[in-house]
């Protein structure tokens, strides 16, 4: 039975069938098949109401939206530019910098392809060829979802029961990683091309920084809250769209008021189909439970192979598959169970995992033939996504060197957890 409704989950989504419709049909006929109360459902999803942790999600995906249709990409551009466009790459820098602020608050790679790529593409042609130009701004938009307080971070800790704390500073460390390694190739490539820099004009840089702070110090306010203890997490997301509402309304005044009721239902279409799936998923998670699915297949990993290394590996090739199939929110939502108890097993951090996670997927963005961020890029940019391939590869190297080092030395993303003294306990749902 389990095989003929795998059968039909299968051709239920290649006829392009909702997401949050196959989860729900998989449950309800999995818990009926088995005998079990269908309603199991409904307490899974009633548990994640319940949880106050969950208005984090759509608080600071509003606050996201809210800075991308102000004016701050062109503010934080143009300092990014006075600060680094006299290094070599120093303008390339610049887009990956602005690019994973935007990710970061954003939380979906598509947004900040579509809300900078028009206002950095012209930028990046000034100095680079088309194809470096593409394949930087299409790699660029996902390598923010490692910085606090991204949604991913949030929707992993709530799946995989982790404090969400642990995960905003876990991904700190490997995310500067990750910019550092894109960062030192882009001055590389700029110095053998003999690329042009930008003097740099101090005047310039003060006016800049001083149009920017607000948005600059954004992400220590969150956290510093964090830190503090005088807030807690949804506190902090809520005070944080506060912040940004009298920041690009009041102070710089590049939205309206009469804005918002907009970019509420923009950024809740988001976070509702976020949580639908959630929900949902939930549900079907009790039934691969009930099934010991998890350890089935972990039965059968240590058939083949208990040695650690060989297992990462397995895990990441299996994550980048996932990553290009699907989004990165029903990824969490749907795998992150899966591999709980494989992790466990093999003693790896559960705050860990989820880095490696987080960084696989953002990979999984840009893999041909079908990484979301590519076909983003072509619709945007109106290139062929044949270029789009050959425009990312590179940079899918580099992400992949930056993905065996977060895969084997874990201390990069637990150090700082360990030290700021966050503890590991779980979340109760």
């Amino acid at each position: 039975m389990g095989l003929i409704i795998g059968i039909g989950l299968v051709v239920f989504a290649l006829f392009g069938g909702a997401l949050f419709v196959l989860l729900g049909g998989a449950s309800i006929i999995g818990y009926a098949t088995a005998g079990e109360p269908i309603s199991t459902i409904l307490i899974d999803i009633n548990k994640l109401v319940k949880n106050t942790t969950i208005l984090i999600i759509p608080l600071f995906t509003f606050a996201g939206f809210i800075i991308a249709e102000g004016k701050a990409p062109q503010r934080l551009v143009a300092f990014a530019r006075a600060s680094v466009g006299w290094l070599p790459g120093g303008i390339a820098v610049v887009v990956l910098g602005t690019c994973a602020f935007f990710t970061t608050f954003t939380g979906a790679s598509g947004v900040t392809i579509i809300a900078l790529g028009g206002l950095v593409y012209p930028i990046l042609r000034q100095t680079y060829s088309e194809k470096f130009s593409l394949g930087l701004i299409t790699a660029s938009g996902s390598i923010g979802l490692l910085f606090p307080p991204s949604i991913p971070l949030v929707l992993y800790a709530i799946v995989a029961q982790v404090p969400i704390d642990a995960m905003f500073f876990a991904g700190i460390i490997p995310g500067i990683l990750i910019l550092i390694i894109l960062s030192c190739y882009c001055s590389g490539w700029s110095v053998l091309k003999r690329a042009e820099t930008t003097p740099f004009d101090l005047s310039l840089f003060a006016r800049t920084l001083w149009e920017a702070k607000w948005e600059l110090i954004l992400p220590f306010l969150v956290l510093g809250g964090i830190l503090s203890g005088f807030v807690t997490l949804d506190e902090v997301a809520a005070l944080t769209v506060i912040y940004v509402c009298i920041v690009e309304i009041y102070i710089h005044r590049s939205i309206s008021v009469k804005t918002l009721p907009r970019l509420v239902k923009e950024s809740m279409l988001l976070v509702g189909a976020i949580l639908i799936i959630l929900g949902i998923a939930l549900g079907l998670t009790g039934y691969l439970t009930t099934l010991e699915v998890p350890f089935i297949v972990l039965d059968w990993i240590q058939s083949i192979t208990e040695n650690k290394i060989i297992t990462l590996i397995g895990l990441n090739i299996f994550l980048l598959i996932v990553g290009c199939l699907m989004d990165i929110f029903s990824a969490i939502i749907i795998v992150v169970p899966l591999l709980i108890p494989i992790a466990e097993e093999f003693g790896i951090d559960k705050v860990h995992l989820g880095i490696i996670v987080l960084t696989n997927l953002e990979i999984g963005y840009l893999t041909p033939p079908i990484g979301l961020n590519l076909f983003i890029s072509s619709m945007k940019f109106d290139k062929s996504v044949v270029l789009l391939y050959r425009s990312v590869l590179l940079f899918i190297g580099l992400l992949l060197i930056a993905l065996i080092l977060v895969t084997y030395i874990p201390d990069l993303s637990l150090w700082l957890p360990r030290v700021l003294g966050i503890t590991s306990q779980p979340l109760l749902l």
